[in-house]
């Protein structure tokens, strides 16, 4: 395994924060990785990409010769890749993704690509996200946000993974603030029996980077081997 695709259950479930702290493990045991990020939307900037560098701990400077293939394209509105990029009057060009991933695996030792979403989100009228996914042949690792409706978006997920037979390494729970303490304990534990998956662990609430790295090491090495 040289590549791996996170996907989220939702928008906003700490893909990129995961995403981070995986690349972070990784370059710590001497593996030379990368971080690419598709689409990035509501955003001028490549923001993905440089949180994942934030958190692994190195500038910009270090991938500047592939820091275009590590996120193709940018767009200003936060939505969906399809509506941002018609907003723009833009084109996304899924040759253009491959062509940028083939790029990085061939440059270096493991690529990690963050989702854009949700699994099903679209890139334009005919492609989604995870079937370029599916396409590169890339095993998924599932991000959930930890609270009350996790269940059903977790469900959804693996459906639509298995039903394009992608290999699912696992789901990470990032517990969500001001959930009630028996939803956040439930979860996990009803999804692993429902869908048979291998619940990699669950991350707490907690802004701090340090901290949350120290409680993802275990994770990763359930994931890494």
């Amino acid at each position: 395994m040289r590549a791996i695709f996170v996907t989220g259950t939702d928008t906003g479930v700490g893909k990129s924060l995961v995403t981070g702290l995986l690349a972070r493990y990784l370059k710590e045991k001497g593996i030379r990785v990368v971080t690419q990020k598709w689409i990035q939307t509501g955003s001028r900037v490549r923001a993905d990409i440089n949180l994942h560098l934030k958190i692994m701990g190195i500038p910009k400077g270090e991938i500047k010769d592939y820091f275009d293939c590590a996120c193709p394209y940018v767009f200003s509105l936060p939505a969906s890749p399809h509506l941002a990029a018609k907003v723009e009057k833009k084109r996304i060009d899924i040759a253009k993704i491959k062509r940028s991933f083939k790029t990085l695996s061939a440059n270096f030792d493991f690529v990690i690509v963050e989702g854009t979403g949700g699994a099903l989100v679209p890139v334009d009228k005919k492609h989604l996200t995870v079937d370029i996914a599916r396409e590169l042949n890339l095993p998924v690792l599932v991000v959930a946000q930890n609270k009350l409706g996790a269940i059903n978006h977790a469900l959804m997920t693996v459906e639509v993974l298995k039903h394009r037979n992608m290999e699912i390494l696992g789901i990470l729970f990032n517990n969500y603030k001001s959930q009630d303490k028996l939803v956040l304990k439930d979860n996990p534990g009803i999804i692993k029996k429902i869908t048979k998956q291998n619940i990699l662990g669950v991350l707490p609430w907690d802004k701090r980077t340090g901290v949350l790295y120290k409680k993802f090491l275990p994770i990763a090495r359930k994931m890494i081997r």
